[in-house]
């Protein structure tokens, strides 16, 4: 099973708020096999303690530390959202990255996709991406380095 793939890549995705913007972020970890149904309340905890939301239109939501046990295999999410999702205090995500991490993945994961998206270029080309392929192409890429 890969981290990424074209099963957990949504492109012009659409959400109420940013409760529903991660539960769709989980579910595409949870139909992948990656972790269990559980794990989305875990990844709304962990919203709830600390915001996801990393700044510059990006959020990367993540179960709390208690739900690595819950973790089958590493496996992270994209949804693209064109219009937004409100993260609260004014703060809207165009991109949210789901992260289901066994052990301590979750680290590297989170260090390569903030190098990723800190890069201006590269955050429109994600936005922009007109395929799954094209996005995973870009995502893998930028983790190999």
């Amino acid at each position: 099973m890969t981290i990424l793939s074209k099963d957990k890549v949504m492109l012009r995705a659409n959400a109420a708020d940013k409760n529903e913007a991660i539960r769709m972020a989980g579910r595409l970890l949870v139909d992948a096999g990656h972790a269990p149904e559980a794990y989305i309340q875990k990844m709304l905890e962990r919203d709830a303690l600390s915001s996801t939301y990393m700044g510059g239109g990006l959020a990367i939501p993540h179960g709390t530390n208690e739900a690595k046990s819950l973790v089958s295999s590493t496996g992270m999410s994209i949804l693209v959202f064109p219009d937004g999702v409100d993260f609260g205090d004014g703060q809207v995500a165009k991109l949210v990255i789901g992260i289901a991490a066994a052990s301590d993945d979750h680290l590297d994961i989170l260090t390569n996709v903030a190098m990723i998206c800190s890069d201006e270029d590269e955050f429109r080309r994600i936005l922009d991406a007109d395929s799954p392929e094209t996005l995973i192409a870009i995502f893998e890429s930028g983790m190999d380095e």
